[in-house]
């Protein structure tokens, strides 16, 4: 049984290991040391239970609802680009010239409200998740419960290691000035993402 958990953890994190919106933020947060453990875990919890409604058998959700597909695509690009546009704001500011100790915060159903808007408003995390996850878990039919606690295991393990992990880099960020390239950096990412979601990419 160990082979579908290692499968499971391997495609999960090497989906997950793609920089975007939401790694971004959750990079953010751990630099500052803001609201770790609670959007860490808000995070890996969606990605749960998306691989779960996935490898349950609902990929084919898009089939059965198709008008919730762009919808959803729509509302998770506007959404970017207005956090996206704060983002570049914020870089601008006089006052993004922010050190790890400065006293400005973040609350935290903000962080967690920014949190869940970046992960379900986000179509990507649907093909990653439910669709992907999911039509690979149909090769491990012994196995699929497994399959689905090894993508699932990723999600946290990498969640957990990017908020914590982040605190490493808090003597590179102290320099003045870093903050404005983090919010210029994710503001660029989440237009991306943006433009991503509007204009999906065809097969060649």
């Amino acid at each position: 049984m160990t082979v579908p958990l290692f499968a499971g953890f391997a495609l999960g994190l090497s989906l997950i290991l793609v920089i975007g919106a939401q790694n971004a933020f959750v990079l953010r947060l751990g630099l500052r040391g803001e609201h770790v453990l609670p959007v860490a875990l808000t995070c890996a919890l969606s990605d749960a239970v998306l691989i779960l409604v996935g490898v349950s058998g609902f990929a084919q959700m898009s089939t059965i609802m198709p008008w919730a597909e762009p919808i959803m695509r729509y509302a998770g690009a506007a959404f970017l680009i207005v956090y996206g546009a704060r983002s570049f704001k914020s870089a601008f500011a006089a006052e993004a010239s922010l050190q790890v100790s400065d006293t400005t915060t973040t609350t935290l159903q903000r962080a967690l409200l920014t949190c869940l808007a970046l992960t379900w408003l986000n179509p990507h995390v649907y093909l990653d998740t439910v669709v992907l996850i999911g039509s690979v878990s149909t090769q491990f039919d012994e196995g699929r419960d497994m399959f689905a606690l090894g993508a699932m295991l990723a999600s946290f393990t990498f969640f957990l290691s990017l908020g914590y992990g982040a605190r490493l880099l808090r003597p590179f960020f102290a320099r003045p000035g870093m903050w404005r390239v983090v919010d210029g950096g994710i503001g660029l990412v989440m237009w991306i993402t943006a433009a991503r979601v509007l204009v999906p990419s065809t097969p060649a």
